[in-house]
């Protein structure tokens, strides 16, 4: 059996994570209305890379947005295991946001003053670990993503590279349900993006994690499980 059914019967037996359905997003400008989104209908399965690309200017980040609890949608429902995240309280939402999902962005927002460690174990800390416990664990994850000999480093003194790759494990530091990614490697020269992409795919497999990523990068989206194309305010099939 090959590696691409492999992959698929993975996907087909696989818990369905992440549903949206019948969403739309709008924009008003005076009497003007913008229609971003019109009936996206999406399940991402647990464990999959899924990539979704499309024109500058479609969507693509709204749509990474209303996924991750960011935005809201103007209309339709995103469920997160089977738990409809827009009809709990701002005060649940958040909750769900900062345990269940983890984020990377092209810029990757590290914290200047503060260590590659620090800046890993900090979503640990703010969620009420002990200061020894977090530090543990992001200790841990830097050495998953090739960062053991950096932690003590600020990220003035990291390559952008490595900046990125403690961005990938800040994200991973509450074991999050899945990690939703924005360009994540739009910002990097061609040997730091494939560092990253094989570092995407390896944590996927080893670590049964998911990502839903949104790309411009074709070496990227030739990595995915699955690949949508946005356009017109839909989603549409890509062949890999």
């Amino acid at each position: 059996m090959n590696k691409l059914s492999t992959d698929k019967e993975r996907l087909e037996q696989a818990q369905i994570l992440l549903r949206a359905q019948d969403v739309d997003k709008s924009y008003l400008s005076g009497p003007t209305r913008l229609d971003v989104l019109t009936g996206i209908n999406l399940e991402v399965h647990r464990g999959e890379i899924l990539v979704i690309v499309g024109a500058s200017g479609v969507g693509k980040s709204t749509l990474l947005h209303i996924l991750g609890a960011l935005d809201h949608p103007t209309r339709g429902t995103v469920e997160l295991n089977a738990t409809d995240i827009f009809s709990l309280s701002d005060k649940k939402l958040a909750r769900v946001r900062n345990r269940a999902m983890g984020f990377i962005f092209q810029f990757h927002h590290l914290l200047p003053e503060f260590t590659a460690l620090e800046n890993v174990a900090m979503p640990l800390l703010i969620d009420g670990r002990k200061p020894k416990e977090a530090e543990e664990v992001a200790r841990g994850l830097l050495g998953e993503v090739g960062l053991d000999g950096c932690v003590d480093q600020k990220p003035g003194e990291l390559s952008g590279g490595e900046q990125q790759r403690v961005a990938v494990a800040r994200a991973l530091a509450k074991s999050p349900l899945i990690i939703l990614a924005d360009e994540p490697s739009g910002n990097l020269d061609r040997a730091n993006s494939e560092m990253l992409h094989d570092l995407i795919w390896r944590l996927s497999r080893s670590k049964n994690q998911t990502f839903v990523i949104v790309t411009h990068n074709e070496k990227l989206a030739a990595k995915a499980d699955r690949l949508l194309r946005l356009s017109d305010g839909r989603l549409w099939p890509e062949t890999l």
